[in-house]
Protein backbone atom coordinates (compact mmCIF):
# COMPACT_ATOMS: atom_id res chain seq x y z
CA UNK A 1 0.00 0.00 0.00
CA UNK A 2 0.95 3.73 -0.92
CA UNK A 3 0.32 7.36 -1.22
CA UNK A 4 0.08 8.34 -4.72
CA UNK A 5 -0.76 11.28 -7.02
CA UNK A 6 -2.89 11.01 -9.43
CA UNK A 7 -1.84 12.75 -13.26
CA UNK A 8 -4.14 14.33 -15.95
CA UNK A 9 -6.88 16.41 -15.98
CA UNK A 10 -9.85 16.59 -14.41
CA UNK A 11 -12.49 15.80 -17.05
CA UNK A 12 -9.92 13.34 -18.79
CA UNK A 13 -10.80 9.65 -19.78
CA UNK A 14 -9.73 7.34 -16.30
CA UNK A 15 -7.88 5.13 -19.02
CA UNK A 16 -5.52 7.77 -19.66
CA UNK A 17 -4.74 8.79 -16.03
CA UNK A 18 -1.71 7.99 -14.25
CA UNK A 19 -0.76 7.09 -10.64
CA UNK A 20 2.81 8.37 -9.21
CA UNK A 21 3.82 7.10 -6.42
CA UNK A 22 4.58 9.10 -2.92
CA UNK A 23 7.37 8.70 -0.98
CA UNK A 24 6.16 8.55 2.11
CA UNK A 25 2.50 10.53 2.96
CA UNK A 26 0.89 13.40 1.32
CA UNK A 27 1.21 16.01 4.83
CA UNK A 28 3.89 17.99 4.43
CA UNK A 29 6.37 18.78 0.82
CA UNK A 30 5.84 15.72 -1.14
CA UNK A 31 8.52 13.69 -2.69
CA UNK A 32 8.18 11.02 -5.39
CA UNK A 33 9.65 7.50 -5.46
CA UNK A 34 9.86 7.32 -9.55
CA UNK A 35 7.49 4.41 -9.07
CA UNK A 36 4.04 5.01 -11.70
CA UNK A 37 1.43 3.40 -12.78
CA UNK A 38 -1.68 3.58 -15.34
CA UNK A 39 -4.87 3.88 -12.69
CA UNK A 40 -6.31 1.08 -13.98
CA UNK A 41 -3.94 -1.02 -12.82
CA UNK A 42 -3.94 0.15 -9.31
CA UNK A 43 -6.74 -0.88 -6.75
CA UNK A 44 -7.35 2.39 -4.74
CA UNK A 45 -8.05 2.14 -1.37
CA UNK A 46 -9.92 4.78 1.03
CA UNK A 47 -8.31 7.67 0.22
CA UNK A 48 -7.09 8.33 3.92
CA UNK A 49 -8.09 6.47 7.46
CA UNK A 50 -8.42 9.05 9.68
CA UNK A 51 -8.55 8.82 13.44
CA UNK A 52 -11.57 10.31 13.35
CA UNK A 53 -14.62 11.44 10.75
CA UNK A 54 -16.76 14.25 12.14
CA UNK A 55 -19.99 13.88 10.76
CA UNK A 56 -22.57 17.04 10.50
CA UNK A 57 -26.19 16.41 10.71
CA UNK A 58 -29.28 18.42 9.67
CA UNK A 59 -27.23 21.08 7.35
CA UNK A 60 -29.01 21.38 4.08
CA UNK A 61 -32.17 22.52 5.07
CA UNK A 62 -34.63 20.59 2.11
CA UNK A 63 -33.09 17.82 4.32
CA UNK A 64 -33.87 18.89 7.35
CA UNK A 65 -37.57 19.46 6.14
CA UNK A 66 -37.96 15.92 4.74
CA UNK A 67 -36.87 14.17 8.04
CA UNK A 68 -39.18 16.49 9.86
CA UNK A 69 -36.92 18.28 11.92
CA UNK A 70 -35.78 22.65 12.17
CA UNK A 71 -32.73 23.94 10.92
CA UNK A 72 -30.49 24.18 13.63
CA UNK A 73 -29.03 27.42 14.53
CA UNK A 74 -24.93 25.82 14.84
CA UNK A 75 -23.64 23.00 13.51
CA UNK A 76 -24.69 19.47 14.77
CA UNK A 77 -22.23 17.26 15.60
CA UNK A 78 -21.59 13.63 15.77
CA UNK A 79 -18.67 10.78 15.11
CA UNK A 80 -18.15 8.02 13.25
CA UNK A 81 -15.37 5.66 13.95
CA UNK A 82 -12.62 5.17 11.74
CA UNK A 83 -13.31 1.42 11.73
CA UNK A 84 -16.55 2.50 9.55
CA UNK A 85 -14.19 3.69 6.58
CA UNK A 86 -14.01 1.69 3.75
CA UNK A 87 -12.88 2.61 0.10
CA UNK A 88 -14.13 2.77 -3.81
CA UNK A 89 -15.63 -0.44 -4.57
CA UNK A 90 -15.33 -2.24 -0.93
CA UNK A 91 -18.82 -3.22 0.10
CA UNK A 92 -21.31 -1.54 2.52
CA UNK A 93 -22.43 -4.23 4.68
CA UNK A 94 -26.17 -4.58 6.22
CA UNK A 95 -26.27 -5.27 9.30
CA UNK A 96 -28.92 -8.20 10.09
CA UNK A 97 -30.73 -6.12 12.82
CA UNK A 98 -31.42 -3.08 10.92
CA UNK A 99 -34.70 -2.80 8.41
CA UNK A 100 -33.58 0.25 6.94
CA UNK A 101 -30.27 1.31 5.55
CA UNK A 102 -29.94 4.72 4.08
CA UNK A 103 -27.28 6.41 1.41
CA UNK A 104 -26.08 10.58 1.93
CA UNK A 105 -23.85 11.41 -0.32
CA UNK A 106 -21.86 14.10 1.12
CA UNK A 107 -18.41 16.33 0.72
CA UNK A 108 -16.06 15.05 2.13
CA UNK A 109 -13.25 17.45 3.95
CA UNK A 110 -9.61 16.04 4.62
CA UNK A 111 -7.57 18.13 6.88
CA UNK A 112 -3.93 18.92 6.16
CA UNK A 113 -2.77 19.53 9.95
CA UNK A 114 -3.13 20.05 13.24
CA UNK A 115 -6.11 22.35 13.75
CA UNK A 116 -7.14 24.00 16.78
CA UNK A 117 -9.74 26.89 17.63
CA UNK A 118 -8.93 28.34 14.16
CA UNK A 119 -10.73 31.25 12.69
CA UNK A 120 -13.43 31.07 10.25
CA UNK A 121 -11.67 33.26 7.93
CA UNK A 122 -8.22 30.79 8.39
CA UNK A 123 -10.15 27.52 8.47
CA UNK A 124 -9.71 26.67 4.25
CA UNK A 125 -6.18 27.18 4.54
CA UNK A 126 -6.24 24.07 7.00
CA UNK A 127 -7.63 21.54 4.52
CA UNK A 128 -5.37 19.27 2.46
CA UNK A 129 -8.37 18.17 0.22
CA UNK A 130 -11.45 17.12 -0.57
CA UNK A 131 -13.19 13.82 -1.29
CA UNK A 132 -16.91 11.75 -1.85
CA UNK A 133 -18.39 10.58 0.94
CA UNK A 134 -21.24 8.31 1.92
CA UNK A 135 -22.62 8.76 5.45
CA UNK A 136 -24.52 5.54 5.46
CA UNK A 137 -27.04 5.71 8.42
CA UNK A 138 -29.47 2.36 9.56
CA UNK A 139 -32.45 4.60 9.96
CA UNK A 140 -34.78 2.37 12.05
CA UNK A 141 -31.60 2.29 14.65
CA UNK A 142 -31.39 6.33 14.47
CA UNK A 143 -34.74 6.37 15.43
CA UNK A 144 -35.16 3.53 18.14
CA UNK A 145 -32.03 4.80 20.05
CA UNK A 146 -32.59 8.59 20.05
CA UNK A 147 -29.04 9.27 19.10
CA UNK A 148 -26.20 8.39 16.18
CA UNK A 149 -23.31 6.50 16.99
CA UNK A 150 -24.80 3.02 16.33
CA UNK A 151 -26.73 3.91 13.48
CA UNK A 152 -24.08 5.45 11.95
CA UNK A 153 -20.75 3.22 13.28
CA UNK A 154 -21.18 0.26 11.58
CA UNK A 155 -18.24 -0.82 10.01
CA UNK A 156 -18.48 -0.51 6.00
CA UNK A 157 -20.55 2.69 7.19
CA UNK A 158 -18.24 5.18 5.79
CA UNK A 159 -17.32 4.83 2.22
CA UNK A 160 -14.47 7.46 0.78
CA UNK A 161 -12.79 8.48 -2.06
CA UNK A 162 -11.88 7.87 -5.16
CA UNK A 163 -9.17 9.97 -3.99
CA UNK A 164 -8.42 13.20 -2.33
CA UNK A 165 -8.81 16.71 -4.71
CA UNK A 166 -6.25 19.42 -3.52
CA UNK A 167 -7.68 22.08 -5.64
CA UNK A 168 -11.40 21.99 -5.17
CA UNK A 169 -13.87 25.27 -4.48
CA UNK A 170 -16.02 23.72 -2.00
CA UNK A 171 -18.34 26.70 -1.88
CA UNK A 172 -20.46 25.50 -5.20
CA UNK A 173 -20.17 21.95 -6.49
CA UNK A 174 -22.69 19.42 -7.10
CA UNK A 175 -23.22 16.58 -4.60
CA UNK A 176 -25.68 13.48 -6.52
CA UNK A 177 -26.41 9.87 -5.00
CA UNK A 178 -27.04 7.34 -7.61
CA UNK A 179 -28.76 4.04 -6.10
CA UNK A 180 -28.73 1.67 -9.30
CA UNK A 181 -28.31 4.32 -11.92
CA UNK A 182 -31.30 5.95 -10.44
CA UNK A 183 -30.55 9.70 -9.48
CA UNK A 184 -31.42 10.06 -5.51
CA UNK A 185 -30.23 12.82 -4.29
CA UNK A 186 -29.05 16.25 -6.33
CA UNK A 187 -28.06 19.30 -4.75
CA UNK A 188 -25.22 21.91 -4.57
CA UNK A 189 -22.72 22.85 -1.56
CA UNK A 190 -24.08 26.39 -2.10
CA UNK A 191 -27.32 25.02 -0.71
CA UNK A 192 -25.50 23.91 2.94
CA UNK A 193 -26.47 25.78 5.97
CA UNK A 194 -23.08 25.98 7.69
CA UNK A 195 -20.42 26.31 4.89
CA UNK A 196 -17.15 24.63 4.97
CA UNK A 197 -15.24 27.19 6.53
CA UNK A 198 -17.58 27.36 9.65
CA UNK A 199 -17.68 23.73 10.55
CA UNK A 200 -14.06 23.42 10.06
CA UNK A 201 -13.57 26.68 12.90
CA UNK A 202 -16.51 25.16 14.84
CA UNK A 203 -15.45 21.50 15.23
CA UNK A 204 -11.96 22.91 15.71
CA UNK A 205 -13.56 24.72 18.84
CA UNK A 206 -14.27 21.40 20.34
CA UNK A 207 -11.59 19.10 19.48
CA UNK A 208 -8.77 18.95 18.21
CA UNK A 209 -8.22 17.80 14.33
CA UNK A 210 -5.70 15.99 13.36
CA UNK A 211 -3.98 14.86 10.04
CA UNK A 212 -6.42 12.87 7.68
CA UNK A 213 -9.18 13.59 10.00
CA UNK A 214 -12.55 14.15 7.81
CA UNK A 215 -15.49 16.18 8.00
CA UNK A 216 -18.36 15.10 6.16
CA UNK A 217 -20.71 18.23 6.24
CA UNK A 218 -23.92 16.97 5.69
CA UNK A 219 -26.69 15.23 3.13
CA UNK A 220 -29.16 16.48 0.89
CA UNK A 221 -32.66 15.54 0.56
CA UNK A 222 -33.36 12.50 -1.19
CA UNK A 223 -31.97 10.13 1.30
CA UNK A 224 -33.71 6.80 1.02
CA UNK A 225 -33.24 2.77 1.87
CA UNK A 226 -30.72 0.29 0.22
CA UNK A 227 -30.72 -3.44 -0.46
CA UNK A 228 -28.19 -6.32 -1.03
CA UNK A 229 -27.65 -6.61 -4.45
CA UNK A 230 -27.76 -2.43 -5.52
CA UNK A 231 -24.62 -0.40 -5.97
CA UNK A 232 -24.64 3.32 -4.49
CA UNK A 233 -22.92 6.29 -6.49
CA UNK A 234 -21.89 9.50 -4.75
CA UNK A 235 -20.56 11.73 -7.12
CA UNK A 236 -19.08 15.06 -6.17
CA UNK A 237 -18.52 17.73 -9.17
CA UNK A 238 -14.37 18.59 -9.14
CA UNK A 239 -13.62 15.54 -7.54
CA UNK A 240 -15.26 12.33 -9.60
CA UNK A 241 -17.68 9.37 -8.33
CA UNK A 242 -17.29 6.93 -5.21
CA UNK A 243 -19.30 3.54 -6.42
CA UNK A 244 -19.85 0.66 -3.56
CA UNK A 245 -21.28 -2.59 -3.89
CA UNK A 246 -24.18 -3.02 -1.36
CA UNK A 247 -24.31 -6.56 0.32
CA UNK A 248 -25.63 -8.00 3.37
CA UNK A 249 -23.48 -8.71 6.51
Amino acid sequence: MAFGVVEGEADADLETLIVAEIAEHPFGPIEFTGRRWALSDVRLLAPILPTKVVGIGKNYAAHVAEMGGRAPTAPVLFIKPSTAVIGPGDAIRLPADANRVDHEAELAVVMGGVVRDVARDRALATVLGYTCANDVTARDQQEVDGQWTRAKGHDSFCPLGPWIETELDPSDATVRAELDGTLKQDSRTSQLIHDVATLISYVSHVMTLLPGDVILTGTPAGVGPMSAGSTVSVTVEGIGTLTNPVTSR
